[in-house]
């Protein structure tokens, strides 16, 4: 599919979805949901191969959600894509249903890996490249991550054995935000910066940006073995080059670090802390759906 403006508005299709979730459930993780729309559309209808009319078919590609909170926008775009229909969208964390909150292996159809804890994910997706190697099976694997996932031990040990078995199948995707549960990662990311106190950075909003910083990112990924792209997260064409060349290199594995903004597309939620895990209240919920019409 080569037609951007349709992807651009599928986009913006898909942010709607995300707003409405979160609001008719009263919980979720909007603005990380929103900053891997792009990623998630480049992958699912540009890159992937993958049939939602046979979830298990053998030849598909693998997607491994690291970052398992953002399941509104992961929802969205395996919906949009065909796995499901978009309408039980709306039972989004209700009691019974199969969109719950963290992902859950084959629940709905196309959900390849359960998740809850931060850190998993590449491990996860490094075992699924090794089998396909063991196998000699043509498909590859893609995991996203956060810049929360790449604060734990467990991904640089998973980085570090992925480069050592040259995995050149994987391709590990982080969606750089810059911003986590607790506050902002890196206070350089934003103009002017903070102010010194106790404990950390005061970035925008009062919020504390006391998170180890994970500067300078693509060096360390180098360091480790990686084959380093780096792009606008948000731009589909660069995305989607950028995929392609993760394809084409061999020996050794790929990671694209995808410059992105917490709560794209929504003002009041882009760069905010506040809604990493909290819900648009109806009224926000309105003013969010207008800005993305």
């Amino acid at each position: 599919m080569e037609d951007w403006k349709e992807l651009e508005g599928l986009c913006r299709r898909i942010r709607r979805h995300i707003i409405r979730m979160t609001a008719q459930a009263g919980s979720g993780h909007p603005a990380g949901s929103l900053s891997c729309v792009e990623i998630l559309v480049a992958l699912y209808f540009h890159v992937l191969r993958h049939d939602p009319k046979n979830p298990h078919w053998p030849l598909r590609d693998r997607f491994i959600l690291s970052k398992g909170h953002v399941t509104p926008a992961y929802y969205a775009v395996l919906a949009e894509a065909g796995y499901f229909p978009t309408e039980e969208l709306d039972t989004f964390r209700r009691l019974g249903s199969r969109l719950q909150g963290h992902t859950v292996m084959n629940c709905p159809p196309g959900v390849e890996m359960s998740a809850g804890s931060l850190g998993m994910g590449l491990s996860f997706a490094l075992g699924l490249a090794l089998a396909a190697r063991l196998d000699g099976a043509p498909w590859r694997v893609y995991c996203l991550l956060s810049d929360g996932d790449c604060n734990e031990g467990q991904t640089w040990e998973a980085a570090m054995a992925a480069s050592h078995h040259r995995v050149d199948r994987l391709t590990a995707i982080i969606d750089y935000n810059r911003i986590q549960n607790d506050g902002f990662s890196d206070y350089t990311h934003y103009q002017g910066g903070g102010d010194r106190r106790i404990g950390g950075w005061i970035g925008p909003n009062g919020y504390a940006v006391n998170i180890m910083s994970l500067e300078p990112l693509g060096q360390k990924w180098q360091a480790f073995g990686w084959h380093v792209i780096e792009v606008d997260g948000h731009n589909l064409p660069s995305l989607v080059e950028a995929f392609q060349r993760a394809q084409k290199h061999t020996e050794r594995p790929t990671v694209v670090i995808c410059h992105t903004i917490k709560g794209k597309g929504v003002s009041f939620m882009e760069n905010n802390p506040a809604y990493h895990g909290k819900a648009p209240t109806p009224e926000e919920a309105e003013r969010a759906l207008k800005e993305l019409e």
